[in-house]
């Protein structure tokens, strides 16, 4: 809250437009603060003008600053008339300030975090990161996937995610995303036909792995099967489970696509 030195009230007091800019306020919030009878002028000129005493600019600074710290007027004016005085009313005041600060202290670190994320992806330690994800993961993958899709909305929702998750939520996400693989690697083994139930509930639930990351439409889902076919790094990643992975979890995703009205073939990122 800024305000500008100005005369102290004379004996005439300070008119509207000199008390808000004492307070650094605006004239109009000055004119509702008195209609609604939290602060009014208490004294005339000779001319009759209305101006606002040495008292009467102190209870405007005080209501300055509890409107600053978003205090509604009601109980800003059960504040300035409490009963127990000037003193309690300040720490009152100090308390509100402090409490404030910490949360924008809390703010700050979530924001700093989320620009970090923005710029790292997963917010771990490189070796961290291994232990959790897989001999296979590679750290250089966040950078890579920053550097193609860090303009788009996934990314942003992929950043905001990983701000706030913990080591013990990002293996959760890890030991999901290896039980699906497997589960999908013994389908495969078992012959389950893409476009079978089992099939299908197979195909969402690897869908809702990845929407740990970001939400994932079918049609998505289509796409990132299509990269997985077509990048060599996450191709190695899954047929490692059972060659040929990739290629049979690409029929399976396609398969529940059309299930759910995406024709793979037009499929396009949402």
């Amino acid at each position: 809250m800024a305000s500008r030195p100005v005369p102290a009230p004379d004996a005439d007091g300070l008119t509207v437009g000199a008390t808000a800019r004492a307070a650094g306020i605006t004239v109009r919030t000055l004119h509702h603060w008195d209609a609604v009878g939290l602060v009014r002028p208490s004294a005339r000129t000779p001319a009759g003008y209305r101006v606002y005493t040495a008292s009467d600019l102190a209870r405007v600074h005080r209501v300055a600053l509890y409107r600053e710290l978003d205090v509604p007027l009601e109980e800003i004016r059960a504040l300035l008339d409490a009963p127990e005085g000037a003193d309690a009313s300040l720490r009152r005041q100090r308390d509100l300030v402090r409490e404030r600060q910490r949360r924008l202290g809390h703010a700050a670190d979530a924001l700093d975090r989320l620009v970090e994320a923005r710029e790292r992806g997963v917010l771990l330690p490189p070796e961290e990161q291994v232990a959790l994800f897989g001999d296979r993961w590679q750290p250089t993958w966040a950078a890579g996937a920053r550097e193609r899709w860090g303009d788009t909305d996934q990314w942003a929702q992929f950043a905001e995610r990983a701000a706030e998750r913990t080591p013990e939520q990002w293996q959760a996400v890890a030991t999901e995303a290896e039980a699906v693989l497997a589960a999908l690697a013994d389908a495969m083994g078992r012959g389950v036909r893409p476009g079978s139930d089992e099939a299908d509930t197979l195909a969402e639930r690897h869908r809702a792995s990845l929407g740990a990351y970001f939400d994932v439409t079918h049609a998505m889902h289509v796409v990132i099967a299509r990269m997985y076919a077509s990048e060599a790094d996450f191709a190695a990643n899954h047929d490692a489970y059972r060659p040929g992975l990739t290629a049979w979890l690409r029929e399976v995703v396609d398969a529940n696509a059309r299930a759910h009205g995406v024709d793979p073939a037009t499929a396009t990122w949402e």
